[in-house]
């Protein structure tokens, strides 16, 4: 069918590749990308790594699993492509101790069934001939882990919305959301735009946004702030690539780590705070507004029940120095709390299911002629491009969507 109107809420880095493909696809559809700032990739796409993952992570067969091992083949091709820096700088996830070496089996054992390429376990003199100021009994070394910049990956995605016909419309806040016997009607203050099919990528807001189409209120985006430390000049060099932690696989953040960015400089971080704004990037943001729909949720009141000494543990690294940089320094010891000053942040959209389950697989529903992505953390921004066709393929009715 030609001459379809798409409308695409959210210009982060996953809308704007769903509207990339499909203009890609449906060469007669007219896209139209709705973005409530004054530009793309503003929140989480603009604040996060820029690490491009490799699959070592996540539950074999899941969303996760498949389309960032896809993903990450196409955002290398993708990048070179388009002349945007990426580096396989690689990763070490390093045990420290006993019970973090019980974790790494597993964690091994995770990776190698999702096929994760050249992944490899080094000893301590291993580490060492790969990051010389690291310290660890055993680690897993990805050297196809890679670095880039996904801001600028996510402008190139809206030149080509743009060269492909489509429109990117900045400053433009979706208030609501109608169905009519004709299609689907979307209010951006007094304007109306008409519309045969919609997808919601709304990242911060998915749950606000589906549920102006009458979406299910589970899951509910709880966001968490997560905080960096920059590394000074003077000990940059002290890291050549990407140092992490064995996960907890109770949460589904993956630990403080060192983070080499293409500038060249290098980071600590995040941490993972509760937010007291779903924007909000400073210790003193806070929205009432956005509070009170978080711990009205049943969900979180469970989760708080369950973490909270997690919950205080992050909470007191948020505003000590020399507690936040204890943990990173069991990495790499000669990097302390006098070689940082406090960076940037995040705020990470993350699911929560009413029985106070973190979400931890993407979550993408069908709500008739609206598709709406719910849950779509790390590694969304190295698997937008798969995700994108996966979306792409529930509109057209491919069963879930067709993994490649």
């Amino acid at each position: 069918m030609a001459d379809r109107v798409v409308v695409v809420v959210g210009a982060g880095i996953v809308g704007l590749a769903v509207a990339r493909e499909i203009g890609l696809r449906r060469p007669g559809d007219r896209v139209v990308v709705l973005e409530k700032e004054d530009r793309v990739a503003v929140h989480q796409t603009g604040h996060n790594s820029g690490v491009v993952h490799a699959g070592i992570y996540y539950q074999p067969g899941s969303l996760k699993a498949v389309l960032c091992a896809r993903g990450r083949a196409m955002m290398r091709d993708y990048c070179a492509e388009r002349g945007v820096a990426y580096e396989e700088c690689g990763k070490l996830v390093i045990a420290v101790d006993d019970e973090e070496m019980a974790r790494l089996d597993a964690l091994e054992a995770r990776a190698g069934h999702n096929a994760v390429p050249g992944l490899r376990r080094v000893d301590a003199a291993g580490i060492r001939d790969i990051e010389p100021f690291a310290e660890g009994i055993a680690a897993l070394y990805s050297p196809h882990t890679a670095i880039t910049d996904f801001r600028r990956v996510a402008e190139a995605f809206a030149a080509d919305v743009v060269a492909a016909g489509g429109e990117v419309r900045t400053t433009c806040a979706v208030d609501r959301i109608t169905r009519t016997a004709s299609g689907i009607e979307i209010g951006v203050g007094e304007q109306v735009l008409h519309a045969d099919q919609v997808v919601l990528c709304a990242g911060l807001q998915a749950d606000t946004v589906a549920g102006l189409v009458g979406g299910d209120p589970a899951p509910r985006i709880v966001p968490f702030r997560g905080e960096y430390m920059d590394v000074l000049p003077e000990k940059r060099d002290l890291v050549r690539g990407l140092v992490y932690p064995v996960p907890d696989p109770r949460y589904p953040f993956l630990g403080v780590h060192f983070t080499r960015r293409v500038s060249g400089t290098v980071e600590v971080g995040p941490n993972a705070v509760l937010a007291f704004a779903r924007e909000g990037y400073r210790q003193t943001d806070f929205e009432p507004r956005d509070m009170a729909r978080t711990l009205a949720w049943p969900g979180f009141r469970r989760l708080a029940r369950q973490h909270w000494r997690t919950g205080l543990e992050e909470m007191y690294g948020s505003v000590s120095t020399a507690a936040y940089m204890r943990k990173a320094q069991r990495y790499i010891p000669a990097i302390g709390p006098a070689d940082v000053v406090r960076g940037g942040a995040g705020v990470r959209a993350q699911a929560l299911d009413a029985d106070g389950t973190l979400v931890d697989d993407f979550r993408i529903d069908r709500l008739g002629p609206v598709t709406a992505v719910r849950n779509a953390p790390s590694p969304a921004a190295t698997s937008s491009l798969a995700i994108a066709e996966y979306v792409v393929d529930v509109i057209d009715g491919k069963g879930e969507g067709a993994l490649r």
